[in-house]
């Protein structure tokens, strides 16, 4: 039986289980990620690419998805780790990154990007039909989103007859977040109404049996509500059980399936474990481990400056500032400050824009520079602890040296820790 199926499988038996997918294509976070389930035995990890970010004609990170196969199975030769404990999704499968175009260009283009990555060795499929092409009419019935998500399981089921293996399994849903975080300030968030939720199931299960997709249905494993979490660029919207008890209790009537939870990020520990709990069983998160990306590695920047002489310096934040001014692309039609505030924005938002930009040449050899300065000139234990004390505190433990990458890679797995007690049901320390 596919992992994932025996996961929901356990999770509708009663077992409190769930699975937290890492949805991010930073090497750091990824290693961190990997090594965190090592360290933890993890039987299996969820690593999902979306479709802006990896699709055939290379989306924002240049990979297509055979690109991102290999990419993340270095990682895991790296670590160590038997490819088979990795799962791979493909979050938003769907028109978003050609919206531009008409609806029929649009959806050929996805058609062929699913394809891609049932090709590709992805096995976990959210299709997410629920954006207007240019010659839509908005909002999109929800009848079209439904067609429009068979056509897409029709081509994955075709492109898996092809490629064999074992079959894929799917994610449903129409009322998907906002990827990435709210774009402005949340002034009101509703939860899923239950009614809505079995409405949209009931819609794709009868679409898929008239398509004579019934095989595929069997393997639908999820379906995307809101269960009242989000964030924006400053404040979340933490996870209120008794408001989703409703919708909670709606899902008990659908054999086979729970709910997914995207903007799970910067939840609470507690808010977490509830969301598990209350069967919303696959918990997505993305920014909130850039985030903690971010922190560790201004971490490093702060000891530098007290630490490696000032010509010598790698002066990452500096550079990275400097590189999001200069090529606005992925943050301007979000932040809407100035002066001091928009800096603030630029490295503090928890939508975390700037993690579109750790790719640029000069941030890389900036974040190298950092890296080699630190180990170069390694800084004493009471400066580390000033800036990354936790980090500190886990590494000593492993009796692992201070290394650069590993100080960061201990602050992410600080927040992989919430999602893994969550996620396990007695998880030990």
């Amino acid at each position: 039986m596919h992992a994932l199926l025996e996961l929901v499988a356990r999770h509708r038996r009663g077992d409190a289980a769930g699975i937290t997918s890492i949805c991010c294509a930073h090497p750091l976070v990824l290693e961190a990620a990997l090594r965190h389930a090592q360290r933890h035995a993890l039987p299996l990890v969820l690593v999902e690419a979306t479709c802006n970010q990896v699709n055939q004609d290379g989306g924002y990170t240049g990979m297509t998805p055979t690109d991102f196969v290999a990419f993340v199975g270095g990682i895991a030769e790296r670590v160590g780790m038997d490819p088979a404990r990795i799962a791979l999704g493909g979050d938003h499968l769907g028109p978003n990154p050609w919206i531009a175009l008409d609806a029929e260009a649009a959806m050929a283009k996805a058609e062929t990007m699913v394809a891609a990555y049932v090709a590709a060795g992805f096995r976990k499929l959210h299709l997410d039909c629920s954006m207007a092409c240019a010659d839509d009419s908005v909002p999109l019935p929800e009848a079209t989103i439904v067609e429009r998500a068979v056509r897409l399981c029709r081509a994955a089921e075709a492109a898996h007859a092809q490629a064999g293996g074992e079959p894929p399994v799917y994610v449903i849903g129409t009322e998907v977040p906002v990827p990435g975080g709210a774009t402005e300030a949340i002034e009101g968030l509703a939860v899923t109404a239950p009614e809505a939720a079995l409405a949209t199931i009931e819609a794709h299960r009868d679409a898929f049996a008239a398509a004579g997709l019934q095989a595929a249905w069997t393997r639908v494993i999820a379906s995307v509500v809101q269960p009242g979490v989000e964030f924006d660029h400053h404040q979340v919207i933490d996870y209120v059980p008794a408001a989703a008890r409703a919708l909670s209790a709606a899902i008990e009537q659908v054999p086979g399936l729970v709910f997914e939870a995207h903007s799970t990020d910067y939840q609470t520990p507690d808010a977490l474990a509830a969301l598990v709990h209350d069967h919303f069983a696959i918990l997505k998160v993305g920014p909130g481990l850039t985030f903690a990306l971010r922190e560790a590695l201004w971490a490093l920047d702060a000891i530098e400056r007290e630490w490696i002489a000032p010509d010598r310096r790698a002066h990452l934040r500096e550079t990275a500032l400097a590189r999001m001014r200069a090529q606005p692309g992925h943050w301007q039609r979000y932040y809407h400050a100035q002066g001091d505030a928009l800096t603030i924005d630029l490295q503090y938002s928890l939508s975390d824009r700037i993690r579109y930009y750790w790719p640029d040449p000069a941030i890389e050899a900036a974040c190298q520079q950092l890296f080699a300065n630190l180990r170069q000139s390694p800084p004493p234990m009471p400066l580390v602890g000033q800036y990354l004390p936790q980090a500190l505190r886990a590494l000593r433990a492993d009796r692992a040296p201070l290394d650069p990458a590993a100080l960061v890679m201990a602050h992410i797995a600080i927040a992989l820790d919430d999602y893994r007690h969550a996620c396990v049901p007695d998880a030990q320390p």
